[in-house]
């Protein structure tokens, strides 16, 4: 897909400090928007009025947050409800967050995490994560909150050199894509969105 930009916009990245909020960060000042970046010493995330506070007077929000010291299942849904419930408050119509592959489907159909030799000690983690999107899809209103949450269809690849290009994928076990593409594909869907209450993978184009 190619790059869009259809206006500076303000835009907060929950999650900043991470590799991923990080390579967000870069991508939407590369393309010229006014960039907020909260991390935890911000505020909690789980916490609706801190969500409102500081997104108030932007446009748009991208989320790609994580507490190791939390249980994924309760963390999860609970940003969930905070983010719907803060950004709503603040006014802010468009987020994006960061999910995982492993709930996603398989071209199979098979979920990712269900598929032979896929490493289960991390699971608790995996449907935790997919219980935030589930909290999210129920606790929004579309005409509130216009919501996508992206995921690579495999993994990160964190040594290689970006394409530059990305495209919306099944999940697959062998599938990478570097932080840089996977923020052109945040970045866009913040800027026109064109995915709407659905969770999806990206890979490398």
């Amino acid at each position: 897909m190619e790059t869009k930009n259809s206006g500076k916009r303000r835009i907060i990245v929950f999650g900043a400090s991470g590799r991923v909020g990080a390579a967000a960060v870069a991508e939407a000042r590369l393309r010229g928007h006014e960039v907020t970046g909260a991390g935890r010493a911000d505020g909690d995330v789980t916490d609706p009025a801190v969500v409102a506070r500081l997104a108030d007077g932007h446009d748009a929000a991208i989320v790609a947050v994580y507490d190791s010291g939390a249980h994924p299942g309760a963390f999860f849904p609970a940003v969930a409800r905070a983010l719907v419930e803060g950004l709503s408050k603040a006014g802010v119509k468009r987020l994006v967050s960061v999910g995982l592959a492993s709930v996603l489907p398989t071209a199979s159909g098979e979920l990712l995490m269900d598929t032979p030799g896929y490493p289960q000690e991390w699971r608790e983690f995996y449907v935790g994560h997919g219980a935030g999107t589930d909290a999210l899809r129920a606790a929004s209103e579309p005409e509130a909150l216009d919501w996508v949450v992206l995921s690579p269809a495999g993994d990160f690849d964190r040594e290689g050199e970006p394409t530059g290009g990305y495209a919306v994928a099944p999940a697959a076990a062998d599938s990478r894509i570097t932080p840089a593409d996977f923020a052109r594909a945040l970045l866009d869907e913040t800027e026109e969105p064109a995915l709407s209450r659905v969770h999806v993978g990206v890979a490398s184009a």
